[in-house]
């Protein structure tokens, strides 16, 4: 039998049917000073500083832009501008963690224990790829198969349609690191997005600050 691992699971699983939960409406941010605020009150402090940050420093280098709230278990997908597009909830890794274990793509996923299956924080320039079967994906980083993607069922004991639904964060943690979103989430807002462009990905730590994570990261005034 070949050696199954993380990267070809990911393969595997966008082979399957996805699910279509409904995708949370966006809000906008306000103006002050002629600078955007990102001013969500549903949003975490650490949300908000990142994207004001982003906008303020224009780290995004005027690619489109996603967020990845760890704590929260939500993604939000912003325009080249800074412009909030739409936000829903995500699927992460199993473990609390803001790194990946080196060479952990090419393992066999039987050898990968719970602690080690983690969603790595970080800022990742991020586009547009395929799997063997011809299905997208949008990679953040492939030597750690580290990806994007519309959420399939997966096990039936994973429940993962049932656990993306669900009002509680902890129920989102399940996957072996990847981030799995809605599929209406994912081809009406990430897909285009990204498809003539490269974007940037920042996931934020759960472990550590911002300051740690980002380097060029401030707070704005």
């Amino acid at each position: 039998m070949p050696l199954i691992t993380r990267k070809t699971l990911r393969l595997w699983w966008l082979m399957l049917a996805f699910v279509v939960p409904q995708v949370a409406q966006a809000n906008s941010y306000d103006q002050l000073d002629s600078t955007p605020r990102f001013t969500i009150d549903h949003t975490s402090e650490q949300v908000r500083g990142t994207i004001n940050w982003i906008i303020d420093s224009g780290d995004n280098l005027g690619m489109p832009f996603m967020i990845i709230d760890k704590q929260e278990a939500r993604v939000f997908m912003f325009d080249v501008q800074g412009e909030l597009r739409g936000e829903a909830s995500a699927l992460l890794g199993m473990a609390v963690g803001d790194d990946s274990v080196p060479g952990i793509g090419e393992r066999a996923l039987a050898s990968i224990p719970p602690d080690e299956r983690t969603t790595p924080a970080g800022r990742f320039v991020s586009s547009l790829g395929r799997n063997l079967k011809g299905g997208e994906i949008l990679w953040l980083d492939y030597e750690d198969a580290l990806s994007l993607h519309p959420v399939v069922a997966g096990t039936p004991s994973e429940r993962r349609e049932e656990r993306l639904a669900s009002p509680h964060v902890q129920d989102k943690r399940i996957s072996y690191g990847c981030i799995n979103v809605p599929k209406t989430f994912y081809t009406t807002l990430v897909s285009p997005a990204f498809k003539h462009s490269n974007g940037v990905v920042y996931v934020l730590p759960e472990t550590r600050s911002n300051h740690a994570v980002f380097t060029s990261y401030y707070e704005v005034k």
